[in-house]
């Protein structure tokens, strides 16, 4: 199901389901946000004050993002940053509730794969991952993607990479689904991860070593998770090295399953990166760096 547009009057929660917030950063977005005409709450797990790696309590972090979706005014529900520790409140959430309360949009990235991956299962919700306000990345391009994602989305229904290019061509259909490399990783095994079949699997990462980048691609492929995939979209890969270096990776790892590829499609952890959404149907168009999201 794809959730009801965001409309100027309508309320966006923020929400802290991994790392602490910088509160600078928060401060910095709010009238980015307040810009399209929407009310914003702020999350008490987005104002807390944590010496760790994570923003609070699984226990709070959780019933932050409840309060967040059971809240009837509040139609969209926002990470504020990414870090680590979505997958840990996972199963403290009480899905049949959140059920119960309707669609809402839910957008996020990095960390927060884990929590998009249960939404889209739990819930059968499409979800955004997209740039988050908190953070560095939250540049006026991405911003303005994810606006229009948001507010006006069959506008971005063809999303258009200048960086892109074949690293095996052709064009494929399937269901979105996929983000961070290290969290689809870590997913396998659990309730939510299901498989990549019949899929255009969305993978990216940031500061992880080559061999390190191996290792999940190959868990993925020795797991079955990739079996009957339809293609693949390759993001950003920030600090994993050389980029050459990645790219035979990918082709070594992954061209094999004889899928359409798209190498650098600007996804993740870069500035301007788009709003690609999850659990949508689409198809990708790897010689032309393409994705089109279907009606």
């Amino acid at each position: 199901m794809r959730p009801p547009k965001t409309r100027p009057g309508d309320t966006i929660a923020l929400v802290a389901p991994a790392g602490p917030v910088p509160p600078d950063l928060v401060e910095k977005a709010l009238p980015v946000l307040r810009g399209w005409g929407v009310e914003v709450h702020v999350g008490e797990c987005v104002r807390a004050t944590s010496a760790g790696y994570l923003s609070a309590s699984d226990e709070a972090r959780a019933a932050e993002f409840t309060r967040a979706w059971l809240d009837p005014g509040v139609t969209c529900v926002l990470a504020a940053r990414g870090g680590y520790g979505s997958q840990r409140m996972l199963d403290l959430l009480d899905w049949t509730a959140l059920r119960a309360a309707g669609p809402k949009m839910f957008g996020g990235s990095s960390d927060v794969t884990a929590l998009h991956r249960a939404v889209n299962v739990h819930m059968g919700l499409e979800t955004l991952f997209s740039p988050m306000p908190a953070t560095t990345l939250f540049d006026a391009v991405a911003a303005e993607h994810l606006r229009l994602s948001l507010f006006e989305p069959d506008s971005v229904r063809l999303i258009a990479s200048p960086t892109s290019s074949p690293l095996v061509p052709g064009t494929a259909t399937g269901t979105l689904i996929g983000g961070n490399l290290a969290l689809v990783a870590a997913g396998l095994g659990t309730p939510e991860q299901g498989s990549g079949r019949e899929a255009l699997v969305l993978l990216e990462d940031v500061t992880e070593s080559p061999y390190r980048i191996d290792r999940m691609l190959t868990q993925l492929l020795r797991s079955g998770w990739l079996d009957g995939v339809r293609g693949f979209v390759l993001g950003s890969w920030k600090s994993c090295g050389d980029p050459e270096a990645i790219q035979a990776l990918m082709l070594d790892r992954l061209g094999p399953l004889g899928v359409p590829i798209a190498w650098n499609f600007g996804v993740g952890h870069v500035p301007a990166s788009p709003t690609i959404p999850l659990g949508a149907r689409a198809t990708l168009d790897a010689d032309a760096g393409t994705l089109l999201v279907l009606p």
